[in-house]
Formats: C-alpha cells, structure tokens, sequence
C-alpha cells in the first residue's frame, strides 16, 4: 500500500512538471507569436528602413501605432506612430473628430500619404489618409542621453526617448522669443554632454494644465533633470518633451 501511494506521488509529480514545461514553452510561443504579429506589415506596406530611405515627395505607405496626438482641426489629425523598428511624424492627416476619438495610445492604423520635409523634420504630409486596423502596441523610450552631439541622433528621429542627468541652462519661456503668455509653446534651455539644446513643451501635445507643463514653467537655471518625450527636430534636433523630473 505503501509503495502504490509513493509510485502514485511520483507519477503526480512527473505529470506537474511536464504540465509546467508545456505551459512555459506555450507562453514562451505566445510572446514570440505576439512580437511577430506586432513586427508584421501587410501586403504593400512599408518597412521603416524603406521608409527612410524614400525620396523626398515620394508615395509612401505604412502601418505603426498611435504613441501620441498632438492636434485635431477641421477634420485634420497630427499624430506621433511608431513600430518597432522606427517612428514616424503625421501632420495634418485627414480625419474625422470621430475617427480621431479612436486614435487612442497604442492603436495601430495604416497611413496612405506623402513623404515631405519641413526644416529638417521628416513627416508624412498634409492630406494623407488613414485606416483603423486589429492590433496595440506601446514603444518603450529609448535612453538617448549618449547621442546627443553624436550625427547618430537623428537615427531616432520622432521616437520616444529618455535624457538623463541634464542640466538647465535656461528658464522656460513662453513662445520661442519670449513673446507669449501661459498657453503658449514652452521653450527652455539645457546641457547635455557639454552642449546646449532647446527642448520645447508642444502646448497642443501637452497644454498649461499638464503636469510636464506646470514643471518645466517651475524649472529653474542649475537643476538637474530627467525628461521623456518624442525626438522632434527644427532646424536641428528640438524635442516635444512629456514628461520633466527634477532630480
């Protein structure tokens, strides 16, 4: 009787651990299937690298995930997109305040339109279009605080990104010139590896009630801070900063 309540323990036990290697290999399957199907691009589509390298003006096509909304006016959207091997500036794209409602973080959508450029920011153009389609998937910030001063950074254009440890060198200002009132684009000054950058808050991205907002008006010259936001550029690198942390 003894040795049929060992064997059946054993035999419990054996069957627990094959359950558990089947369970692991399945989930193992399932991450894998998940990245794929988030990495996937239908018929026609663009990859990123293909993207990048269309001519200026060129037909373009592609599918990525809604990581941010700046602005919608007069049925007109402007989006941040990303996949997983790059990111992508939408301006001006056409669509319905309805359709804009379901343009939520994560979302992913194709966008039928133009590549342009407009002072050194690479951007689908105004007019194109864009269709809802099955899938969510939400980039990590990159840490780009090596890149800055290096000809790499533009690499990462219109990603969201991470700086640490950066210095500010200049209070905020309303509007570029200091011309403006609460409201308006804030721009502040900071050092990174040596040299000074203009990092702006996109008042249409995050306006005066956001918490970025508020902490980059309270930034003072001297404190260290951490920032998160999307690698824009104007006239040179000019980042839509989301989120500030004083140190």
């Amino acid at each position: 009787m003894v040795m049929k309540k060992f064997i059946a323990l054993a035999l419990a036990s054996v069957m627990m651990f094959s359950l558990a290697a089947c369970n692991k290999t399945t989930e193992s399957s399932a991450d894998a299937s998940s990245e794929a199907t988030v990495s996937s691009k239908g018929e026609g589509v663009m990859r990123y690298a293909d993207y990048a390298a269309a001519a200026v003006d060129a037909p373009v096509v592609i599918e990525a995930y809604v990581q941010a909304k700046q602005s919608w006016w007069e049925n007109k959207a402007t989006v941040y997109l990303a996949d997983t091997e790059g990111a992508y500036f939408v301006y001006n794209m056409t669509c319905s305040e309805a359709d804009y409602a379901k343009l939520v973080e994560g979302q992913r959508i194709k966008v039928t339109g133009y590549k342009t450029e407009w002072s050194g920011e690479v951007e689908v153009a105004e007019g194109a279009t864009f269709e809802i389609e099955e899938g969510n998937w939400i980039s990590t910030p990159v840490d780009l605080t090596a890149k800055f001063g290096t000809d790499e950074l533009i690499n990462y254009q219109n990603q969201r990104f991470t700086v640490t440890g950066a210095e500010v060198t200049g209070a905020a200002t309303y509007k570029w010139d200091g011309s403006g009132e609460q409201g308006d684009d804030l721009y502040f000054k900071v050092k990174i590896g040596g040299n000074e950058y203009t990092f702006t808050v996109e008042s249409y991205l995050c306006g005066k009630d956001t918490e970025v907002y508020k902490a980059v008006e309270a930034l003072q010259v001297g404190q260290t801070i951490d920032m998160e936001g999307f690698l824009y550029w104007y006239e040179g690198v000019n980042p839509h900063i989301t989120k500030v942390t004083v140190k």
